[in-house]
């Protein structure tokens, strides 16, 4: 589905990433004309007097601090906060529904070498949320391109859509990249990258593009790619992104890639997806 025209970027804000994801975030809501809710939730069940009272005052010195980055980053950007009970990614997936874009931390994963836990938050909340979701890094990222990987599925095609916007919103060139498993996949893979961008880009005239098939692993080449953008944009999965599942290739880019990345769930439909 379309978000609504007042759907906010929501950023869940936690002790670790909260600068970071609310600097990507902002950031985002200015580019999209989207107003920026910034929300922290913890479990109050699971504390004694003594701690709930302290663990409200760092709540509300978290949103404190998070706000004024917030504003230092996009003055112009409409903000709201909220602290709310329970744990994080049941908030933010149950937001989700009515959120133009749902922005988390990636709690370090995409500098940890070892195995990544599928229910780390930022992974569960990519999994279960009904828009798509941002998952910002600690680093800033370069000033480059804005990366999408295509691969021919409608999921990839919406990708595709969103990316466009993505990158006439940031004034950013599109990089589109379609990783095959053989030579002989190259040809057609090229010209049906070819019309899918002309499609898709036929209402963004002034976003300069660049397409790319190679041979490889989907998932290496895009990680690899995504060093030198500033956002990489991927489908949940290739086949029915709806069932609350990740592709290999989204869970690659969101463990590894320096990049942000966003990955696109619950979409149908994107402004100038048709061409318009």
């Amino acid at each position: 589905m379309a978000a609504a025209s007042d759907a906010p970027v929501l950023a869940g804000i936690g002790p670790e990433d909260a600068l970071p994801v609310v600097r990507t975030a902002a950031r985002v809501a200015a580019a999209h004309r989207r107003g920026l809710h910034l929300l922290h939730a913890f479990n109050w069940a699971a504390m004694d007097a003594p701690a709930v009272s302290g663990s409200r005052a760092d709540a509300e010195r978290l949103i404190a601090e998070a706000t004024e980055a917030a504003r230092l980053s996009e003055p112009d950007v409409p903000l709201t906060t909220e602290i709310v009970e329970g744990p994080a990614v049941a908030n933010l997936v149950r937001r989700s529904e009515s959120a133009f874009l749902v922005a988390v931390g990636d709690g370090g994963m995409a500098h940890c070498d070892r195995c990544i836990p599928a229910d780390s938050p930022a992974v569960q909340v990519a999994a279960r949320a009904e828009c798509p979701v941002l998952v910002a890094r600690r680093e800033p990222p370069p000033q480059g391109p804005v990366l999408v990987g295509v691969d021919g599925s409608t999921p990839a095609e919406i990708a595709l859509a969103w990316a466009f916007t993505c990158a006439t919103e940031h004034r950013s060139r599109l990089l589109a990249v379609w990783v095959v498993d053989t030579d002989a996949a190259i040809k057609p893979a090229t010209d049906r990258l070819r019309e899918l961008v002309a499609r898709y880009g036929a209402g963004h005239p002034d976003t300069t593009t660049e397409c790319h098939v190679v041979c490889g692993d989907p998932g290496a080449v895009l990680v690899d790619q995504s060093r030198s953008a500033q956002l990489t944009v991927v489908a949940a999965r290739g086949d029915e992104s709806w069932r609350g599942m990740l592709g290999a290739v989204s869970q690659s880019l969101l463990y590894h890639s320096p990049s942000p990345v966003i990955v696109v769930r619950g979409v149908s439909d994107v402004p100038g997806a048709d061409g318009s």
